[in-house]
């Protein structure tokens, strides 16, 4: 992201705790995983008058659908900030999150082998 909310030298410009409007957790009970799926409603727009850091945060997910973990890294916030944000576009409705596809617990074999193999070349 371009738009970073802090200058390198001087350090943050915006606190986090001003950003989520003094919350720490998401309202309603919302739960985000790092690794849950963000997309955008198609045709959603945020309402006219909302904060930079919503706006930017939705125009990320509107690029790409990402997941909640390269969201934080990508605006440069912490997780905790990136999850009241999440949910405060969701309850907009511009925003779906979707859970992460959990996977068998049981892993390919040849896929294990085909690592193992390559971290050796390495």
């Amino acid at each position: 992201m371009d738009d970073h909310w802090y200058e390198e030298e001087t350090g943050p410009l915006v606190r986090p705790y001003t950003v989520t409007r003094g919350r720490t957790r998401p309202e309603d009970g919302f739960r985000l995983d790092l690794t849950s799926q963000v997309t955008a409603v198609p045709g959603a727009e945020p309402r006219p008058g909302s904060d930079h850091a919503r706006v930017s945060l939705f125009e990320l997910v509107r690029r790409a659908p990402r997941p909640v973990g390269e969201l934080a890294a990508a605006a440069a916030l912490p997780l905790t900030v990136i999850r009241v944000l999440l949910a405060d576009l969701a309850g907009a409705g511009l925003i779906e999150v979707r859970p992460p596809a959990h996977r068998s617990a049981a892993a390919d074999p040849e896929l294990l082998r085909e690592v193992a193999a390559r971290l050796k070349r390495l």
